[in-house]
């Protein structure tokens, strides 16, 4: 004897596993990136954030300093703003590819 399938649950297993995680279908240089299973920071510019604890954080991938205060650093990136808040905030170095911030982080945002 066969068991029916639910085409519901099919059809929306296909869904997430052609869409993404984030309900959208890739495309262009994503699709090529994703399919071929490359590195998604170095191929379409994506911003990496790496904090270590609250008082150091290491930022690659920017484009350029929009805003900085003792209080807030908002950093262009590639494809969204990175707002670092917190306290004594100071950019210890930085070059065209990353950035070393230490202070009291208190919040990381990504803006769109």
């Amino acid at each position: 004897m066969m068991k029916k399938v639910n085409r519901k649950f099919k059809n929306n297993w296909n869904r997430t596993r052609e869409e993404g995680e984030d309900g959208r279908r890739p495309q262009g240089k994503e699709l090529v990136v994703e399919s071929l299973k490359l590195p998604k920071d170095s191929l379409l510019g994506a911003s990496i954030v790496t904090l270590t604890g609250n008082t150091e954080v290491f930022v690659e991938n920017y484009k350029g300093i929009i805003e900085y205060t003792s209080q807030m650093i908002l950093l262009q990136g590639k494809t969204c703003k990175i707002e670092i808040s917190g306290k004594r905030l100071n950019i210890v170095y930085y070059t065209n590819e990353d950035m070393k911030i230490s202070g009291c982080v208190d919040t990381v945002r990504y803006l769109m």
